[in-house]
């Protein structure tokens, strides 16, 4: 049986020779496969174990998508969390044409919550899946409520800045952050950013929360680094749609 040490040796060694050998690379043209595999056996995994944690509602499994039924999900927690009768803090990151905030706004009434929308305005800053750079861009929406405000840009220039501004309105306010950046880049960001104004009982919602190497892998890495524990409480889609309380 080898000791400690001799192992970090043998460890250190192997892993020298294969770095200056580049042995490995010939596997680089499989790279994109076995990350595929990976990112889609990581989340294959996590979706039978929390297939039936939710608090809610889960439709898993069905074999056609209903993208408007995630509108079941955003009804169980309004109602579940009477949010119609407190005021709510809610951050969408992703508004594209706006309908999501737009059924916020409109189940939401409570005069001193408050609605804020993150988007470039100018379709994705990046490639993502089929779509390209600039893909779904629909302009500014203007949704006639004083309590909106819509933040143009990358979040990497626009959310540090808005949190630090309104951290103190901020506090003690229910949370509902809604990820619909399908990116991972932004998810990741958005989500370790805004990891130290999150509270007991805000509510994170994700979009496209089973595209395993982007939303969900945002996920995995946040909750891995930050060990932020987030109950599941609604899955909509095959998880298409997913729901989290901080717990």
């Amino acid at each position: 049986m080898l000791n400690r040490t001799t192992k970090l040796a043998v460890i250190k060694f192997v892993k020298d020779f294969l770095l200056a050998s580049r042995v490995l690379q010939i596997f680089q043209p499989l790279s994109g496969l076995f990350l595929f595999f990976y990112n889609f056996n990581k989340l294959t995994s996590w979706v039978h174990k929390h297939k039936k944690d939710t608090l809610l509602l889960n439709d898993f499994y069905r074999p056609v998508r209903n993208y408007d039924d995630r509108l079941k999900s955003f009804n169980a927690i309004v109602e579940h969390y009477k949010l119609t009768e407190i005021p709510v803090y809610y951050l969408e990151f992703g508004v594209a044409q706006g309908h999501s905030f737009k059924w916020w706004l409109e189940h939401c009434k409570h005069k001193n919550s408050k609605f804020i929308g993150f988007d470039t305005f100018e379709g994705l800053p990046e490639d993502w899946g089929l779509f390209q750079k600039g893909d779904m861009n629909y302009g500014i929406p203007n949704f006639n409520d004083t309590r909106s405000q819509c933040i143009k840009g990358i979040f990497q220039d626009t959310l540090n800045p808005y949190l630090f501004s309104e951290s103190g309105n901020m506090k003690g306010v229910k949370k509902i952050i809604h990820m619909d950046a399908d990116i991972f880049s932004a998810t990741l960001f958005v989500l370790m950013q805004i990891y130290p104004y999150l509270e007991k009982g805000d509510i994170i919602m994700f979009d496209e929360f089973n595209v395993y190497g982007h939303e969900f892998q945002a996920y995995r890495l946040f909750t891995e680094c930050s060990y932020m524990s987030l109950k599941l409480i609604a899955a909509q889609n095959n998880f298409y749609h997913a729901a989290f309380e901080v717990a």
